[in-house]
């Protein structure tokens, strides 16, 4: 104990020496002279601002269908992990990420940045903060995407370091090589608003995570047939896909960067009709494969839409981002059919099929449908094979970057504070065991016994 205050106290200290140490000087910390020299600049902050309002209550929204997805006993363990994401990536990401992902580095900038750290001195400046803001709060989607996947057995504690890995290192050096002039965009690589960036990175840790963890308790039979472990509230995580399908207007409208750009319209009906192309392909896939459309299944299909579309709505036409929606319906019910039986990878909430597999997917399909009328944007079907090629290699970049740094953070930290809790808190609920409470005090649920492997 004693030793976990002597770190909080020097951490605090040096957050202090920082803020005493900071410059006064800076860019431009009131604004004055940002909007002096364009006078229009106001109503691009208004439309970043906003939108990324939108994208930080998606949080609420992850929280939801992972809560709803999973059991009772593990609802308060959850809500904890998808605030602590938010509120921990946000703090990493303003003290180390954004100044490797946005920062500059002589001689060193297409592999990373290094300036900014804390937001101080010249990044004390409206223009870089209202950056800040809106790539803050995308580094926090890639870190809660993780939390589904390893729900209900992964220790609090440890999984809050894998958070802010994620949001210090693993999202921003990826980041940096797409969206801060890094390698890849060198290469021509392209992702508007995150497919690869955000989903499939994070989708790609948490396969790394659900690993090493292994499945829960009773996930398999003795000769490895997966059995169904229902989550507790499908109202619940049907309202969380309809909280994600509204934030991701912020999310992909909002990667303009700025409020005069009439495109949007076109980002926000592919951004739609992505995820309902999706949804419907779902319902009528497992309608036909077991006889019933899976209400569940159908929820996360609209999400993989979402996730699909993400890289190039800006770039491709409605009728394409139909198509790319329909072959996302299609992954994601596959994926995770393959994942739980051939890979026997237990992932509670479809987290890697959603955004890993569907991550890459939308990487790839930008590559082939992107249609030449916007910013000269032309994919495999117009001509753009070179554009197509760097597609490829940032997809294949983005999976052993973000699987192998997953196995890396996650396999150190099993091998040293361990990243499961035991058996017996498994079976009680992570909110007992984990958090000294009940998500429901008043609600008394059975379920049968479960067996381990």
């Amino acid at each position: 104990m004693m030793k976990r205050q002597h770190i909080m106290w020097a951490l605090a200290a040096l957050c202090v020496m920082l803020l005493i140490a900071a410059p006064v000087a800076a860019a431009d910390p009131s604004g004055e002279e940002t909007i002096a020299e364009n006078p229009g600049a106001a109503l691009d902050f208004i439309w970043v601002l906003i939108c990324g309002f939108l994208v930080m209550f998606m949080q609420a929204g992850f929280s939801m269908v992972e809560t709803g997805f999973t059991r009772a006993k593990n609802a308060a363990n959850i809500m904890m992990k998808n605030m602590m994401d938010f509120s921990i990536g946000a703090l990493s990401y303003w003290a180390v990420g954004f100044a490797i992902m946005y920062g500059t580095m002589q001689g060193m900038d297409w592999l990373m940045g290094w300036s900014g750290f804390f937001l101080i001195g010249d990044a004390y400046d409206v223009t870089t903060i209202e950056s800040w803001f809106f790539q803050m709060v995308f580094a926090a989607t890639a870190a809660t995407i993780v939390s589904g996947a390893v729900a209900e057995r992964c220790k609090f504690s440890t999984y809050i370091l894998a958070s802010v890995a994620i949001t210090a290192l693993i999202y921003p050096l990826y980041g940096h090589w797409i969206w801060g002039g890094g390698w890849l965009s060198g290469l021509g690589a392209l992702d508007f608003a995150g497919s690869g960036v955000v989903h499939a990175l994070g989708g790609w840790v948490a396969l790394a995570g659900a690993l090493l963890l292994g499945p829960r308790i009773g996930k398999y039979a003795k000769d490895g047939t997966p059995r169904a472990i229902p989550g507790h509230s499908v109202t619940l995580g049907i309202l969380g896909v309809f909280i994600l399908w509204f934030g991701w207007y912020g999310f992909n409208c909002g990667s303009t960067l700025v409020g005069n750009d009439l495109r949007i319209s076109i980002i926000a009906t592919n951004t739609t009709l992505a995820a309902a192309a999706a949804m419907v392909t779902a319902m009528i896939f497992t309608w036909l494969w077991h006889g019933k459309p899976d209400v569940s299944m159908a929820g996360n299909a609209a999400i993989a839409g979402l996730v699909a579309i993400t890289a190039g709505c800006a770039w491709v036409n409605p009728p394409s981002a139909v198509l790319i929606g329909i072959v996302g319906g299609i992954l994601v019910v596959l994926g995770v059919w393959f994942l739980d039986w051939k890979l026997h990878v237990d992932d509670p909430v479809g987290a890697i099929s959603v955004h890993g597999i569907n991550g890459a997917w939308g990487l790839i399909a930008l590559g082939i449908f992107a249609d030449g009328t916007y910013g000269g944007v032309a994919g495999l079907l117009f001509g753009g094979a070179d554009f197509f090629t760097a597609q490829v290699i940032s997809t294949v970049v983005n999976f052993a970057w973000a699987f192998g740094m997953g196995l890396l953070v996650f396999g150190i930290l099993k091998m040293t504070l361990g990243i499961r809790v035991s058996a017996a808190e498994e079976q009680q609920g992570l909110d007992l065991g984990e958090h000294g409470m009940s998500a429901y005090p008043y609600f008394v649920a059975t379920e049968p016994a479960m067996e381990a492997e």
